[in-house]
C-alpha cells in the first residue's frame, strides 16, 4: 500500500520554524517518504478522529505490457476491463451497510457497518482508477471491493453480484483480494477550520491526480 495525502500528528513543547521541521525531518526519513508541508493546528486537532472521511485508490494499469516505471506501484490486468459494468457494480455498494463480506478475518473493528460515500471507476487510457470514499474503512475492505469489481469488470460476474455479496455478510461468498501494489490512500478530508493544505508530488495530468498516462 501507498499513502499520497497522510497526515500525522505530533506534541512538542519544541519551537522551530515550519521549514526547519520539514527539513529536518526529512534529513532523517527514509527516501521513499516525505514530508510535502508542516504547520501548527490547535491542541484538540487529532489526525485519525478529526477525519470527516477518507478516499482510497486502487490504480490498474490494463495494458499487454508491464510498465517499469510503476512497478510495485500498479496492478497489472491484461483482460480489457469494462467500466461501465465496474461502475454499475460499485454503485450497490453506496450507503450505510455491514461491510462483512468486505472485512479481513484479521479486522479488530467492533462494528462491521461504515457509511461509504461514493465509489467511482474511471479510465485514462490504459489506467483504471476505482475510488472509494467512506467515513472509516474495514481492515482490506477496499481491496476486497477491488478484486469484486475487477472479476466484474472482466466479465466473470454481473454486477448484481455486489448486492448479493453485500447482502451475504460473508467473506467466504466474495471475490479474491485485490494485491496491495495498487492500494493509495489517496485524501483525508478535515473540518475546513483546521486550514490544512493539500499537497501532494504525484503527477497531475488530463484527470487531477492521476498519474503519467504512458504504460
Amino acid at each position: 500500500m501507498h499513502a499520497r495525502e497522510q497526515i500525522a500528528h505530533f506534541d512538542t513543547h519544541a519551537r522551530r520554524a515550519s521549514i526547519a521541521w520539514l527539513l529536518g525531518t526529512n534529513n532523517e526519513l527514509p527516501d521513499d517518504i516525505s514530508l510535502r508541508w508542516v504547520r501548527a493546528v490547535p491542541d484538540h486537532f487529532h489526525a485519525r478522529y478529526s477525519a470527516l472521511s477518507r478516499t482510497y485508490r486502487y490504480l490498474v494499469l490494463n495494458h499487454t505490457a508491464r510498465s517499469a516505471l510503476m512497478a510495485g506501484r500498479a496492478l497489472l490486468v491484461h483482460q480489457p476491463l469494462d467500466v461501465e459494468a465496474m461502475q454499475a457494480g460499485a454503485q450497490w455498494l453506496i450507503g450505510e451497510h455491514d461491510f462483512s463480506a468486505f472485512r479481513s478475518s484479521e479486522c479488530q473493528s467492533h462494528s462491521s457497518v461504515r457509511m461509504l460515500q461514493r465509489i467511482r471507476v474511471a479510465r485514462s487510457g490504459p489506467w483504471v482508477a476505482i475510488d472509494v470514499t467512506a467515513n472509516a474503512f474495514l481492515h482490506h475492505m477496499v481491496r476486497n471491493i477491488a478484486g469484486l469489481l475487477l472479476l466484474i469488470g472482466q466479465g466473470k460476474a454481473p454486477p448484481e453480484r455486489a448486492r448479493e455479496q453485500l447482502e451475504s455478510r460473508q467473506r467466504s461468498t466474495g471475490a479474491a483480494m485485490a494485491a496491495a501494489q495498487g492500494l493509495y490512500l489517496w485524501q483525508v478530508q478535515y473540518p475546513p477550520q483546521f486550514g490544512l493544505p493539500a499537497d501532494s508530488a504525484m503527477i497531475d495530468t488530463a484527470i487531477p491526480g492521476w498519474p503519467c498516462s504512458m504504460p
